[in-house]
């Protein structure tokens, strides 16, 4: 049975560590960094049973501004339509209900967000950044 959940006692953290350490968008992060993304973040977990199978956070302030980041379904559980359940988890979660702007930055799923609703921004000469390190 797959579940989700934002319970995050239930977060398998060296899984996720394990996951994001190898990955493009956060490389070398170690399980202190993890640990410190969790405890600043609205998370979901999706659960095969009691294992978990994928992984999601929210930085939010729960009115105005969502941002999407982290998602990942383990590679042996891809192609069931998991990250579908996830992202829809995210979106339908009660304590985001309020948030009038989601946004994320992806390389290579805008497939799976723009079945949600995400687009590419309508006016990205309006954002900046500020990068302090390589990410």
């Amino acid at each position: 049975m797959i579940h989700v959940s934002t319970d995050k006692a239930k977060l398998d953290v060296l899984f996720i560590q394990n996951f994001l350490k190898d990955i493009y968008w956060a490389a070398g992060r170690t399980i202190a960094e993890v640990q410190i993304c969790i405890d600043s973040s609205v998370c979901f977990g999706i659960y095969e049973n009691d294992t978990q199978i994928g992984f999601a956070r929210v930085i939010t302030d729960y009115v105005v501004f969502a941002y999407v980041m982290d998602v990942f379904i383990a590679e042996e559980y891809r192609g069931n339509g998991y990250a579908s359940i996830l992202i829809q988890a995210m979106i339908e979660d009660p304590q985001l209900q309020q948030v009038k702007i989601w946004r994320l930055a992806t390389t290579d799923a805008h497939f799976l967000y723009q079945k949600f609703g995400f687009t590419s921004l309508a006016h990205p000469e309006k954002m900046m950044e500020k990068m302090m390190e390589k990410i």
